[in-house]
């Protein structure tokens, strides 16, 4: 790996490290009051008080850790489940259209009452819940970008003749056509992260999912927006987290696409 593209990957991997190992570096319990309500930072608290006199630096070392994880496998089943149907899609034109046509109806739900339907009416789905409604939010979108980059691949000299040649459908899928969508990929997992956190973070804003007194960066937006003037921090330290958090990923994702694959990356 080229020195530039590792130091635009290196903020990404150093931020989901910080967020995955983040409740074992909490210099507090992240349930115990150490200051009064809302307090300004000082002292054992270098990000002041929330609004029950909790660390806000512990909590928010604890907060990202279920917001990373979801949001990874909400990315990765996305581009997974994308790659295959629009493969297929791209192969089998009457599947395609068929296809288009169920992402169309899917895209025209907007992503927030989405997350309430399906979480609402699975009250005891908790993250799996949250999960569910963010691959359902996100496939649609993305299986179109795949179908559309895969065609003129299904279309090529090697795929015809293999196809000529007999070989089986998943073999065309997995061994022809995917291969040659590397950086559709890359750039669309890294968009899906992005996307996964909006949607997740969202879903914990309206406190579906995650319940108080848990640590949770879009919990403690929500929870401390009333004390935003006396202590910013409690609301802005989980903010920013957030936003560089999709930030970086994304960019790790555009620096690890392949050359030959670049200009496609805009088209997303």
């Amino acid at each position: 790996m080229r020195l530039r593209p590792a130091l635009r990957v290196l903020p990404a991997l150093l931020l989901t490290a910080l967020a995955l190992t983040g409740p074992w570096l909490t210099p507090h319990v992240i349930d115990a009051p150490v200051s009064a309500p809302f307090a300004e930072p000082g002292g054992d608290a270098p990000f002041g008080g929330d609004q029950l006199g909790r660390d806000v630096l512990s909590r928010v070392l604890a907060g990202g850790r279920e917001l990373v994880v979801t949001s990874l496998l909400v990315a990765l089943l996305v581009t997974g489940i994308a790659a295959l149907l629009g493969a297929i899609s791209a192969l089998r034109p009457a599947v395609g259209r068929i296809v288009e046509r169920a992402a169309d109806v899917l895209m025209l739900l907007p992503a927030v009452l989405g997350i309430l339907l399906v979480t609402l009416s699975w009250p005891d789905g908790g993250r799996l819940a949250v999960v569910t409604a963010a691959v359902v939010l996100g496939v649609p979108y993305a299986v179109r970008l795949v179908a559309g980059a895969a065609v003129p691949v299904a279309a090529s000299g090697y795929v015809e003749a293999a196809t000529v040649g007999g070989e089986r459908l998943w073999y065309l899928v997995v061994r022809e056509v995917l291969p040659n969508l590397r950086a559709t990929l890359l750039a669309l997992f890294g968009l899906r992260f992005v996307a996964a956190v909006y949607l997740v973070a969202t879903a914990g804003f309206l406190q579906v999912g995650p319940q108080p007194p848990a640590a949770d960066w879009a919990l403690m937006i929500r929870e401390n927006s009333s004390g935003v003037l006396l202590n910013p921090w409690a609301v802005l330290a989980p903010s920013i987290a957030i936003g560089l958090l999709a930030m970086s990923v994304n960019l790790a994702a555009a620096a690890l696409v392949p050359a030959t694959g670049r200009k496609a990356v805009p088209t997303l």
